[in-house]
């Protein structure tokens, strides 16, 4: 991927997160789509899609704050999985992904169950800035888990968050596979691509990984 040193950690003065309000993506039927993904969407989107491009969206930074019962966790024992949460000073990398005809509906039909159903997740338009091309920003939907979905978990030191992400596993595999998977993709997107948190959180696990009692499994994947 071509490297880019466009300076993504101030937003300029007027820059402020978009509204929350409920796009009606699926009422108007756009003939194209972007979809931002900043979590395992960076990895596995499991849709068709036409076009995809690594950037970044800016008044917004990643945090493990919600709570995942079903892909990366149980009732018992809920997950840590990311979500976004608005902060003028923040940047989050990931993945836009381009729909098209009936790719949308698809897409969208696929999301709802995967991220809003499952996940407690609602959609939100950002603004994206494709790496290669930031001055050409782009319009997307994105999925965001706020503090009034049921399994919202909020805010909880780091070693916690790792102890939490270290013992939990759902059906589409353990917890600790995420954290692992997502800081890969953050090392391909370059030194310009920082995310304090999760480097935090994955320093954590390593201090912790001796000590802890993991499936042969879950190790493999250190």
């Amino acid at each position: 991927m071509k490297q880019e040193s466009a300076d993504q950690s101030t937003p300029p003065p007027s820059l402020s997160p978009e509204s929350s309000a409920q796009p009606s993506w699926e009422d108007s039927d756009p003939q194209a789509l972007w979809i931002f993904g900043y979590g395992s969407l960076v990895w596995k989107p499991d849709f068709a899609y036409s076009d995809s491009r690594v950037g970044f969206v800016r008044g917004y930074s990643r945090r493990f704050w919600q709570g995942d019962t079903f892909h990366r966790g149980s009732d018992k024992m809920p997950g840590r999985v990311v979500t976004l949460l608005e902060d003028r000073e923040g940047c989050t990398w990931g993945v836009a992904y381009q729909v098209r005809g009936d790719q949308v509906k698809e897409a969208l039909k696929y999301l709802n169950v995967r991220e809003a159903v499952l996940g407690g997740y609602d959609t939100k338009e950002v603004t994206f800035y494709p790496q290669d091309t930031p001055d050409q920003p782009l319009t997307a939907l994105a999925y965001v888990a706020t503090p009034q979905n049921p399994g919202y978990l909020g805010p909880a030191p780091e070693e916690v968050i790792a102890t939490q992400i270290l013992a939990c596993r759902g059906f589409s595999g353990h917890n600790l596979e995420y954290l692992l998977r997502l800081a890969d993709f953050m090392q391909l997107c370059g030194p310009q691509a920082q995310d304090e948190h999760l480097e935090a959180i994955v320093d954590a696990v390593g201090t912790m990984l001796p000590c802890s009692y993991l499936t042969e499994q879950a190790l493999a994947l250190v």
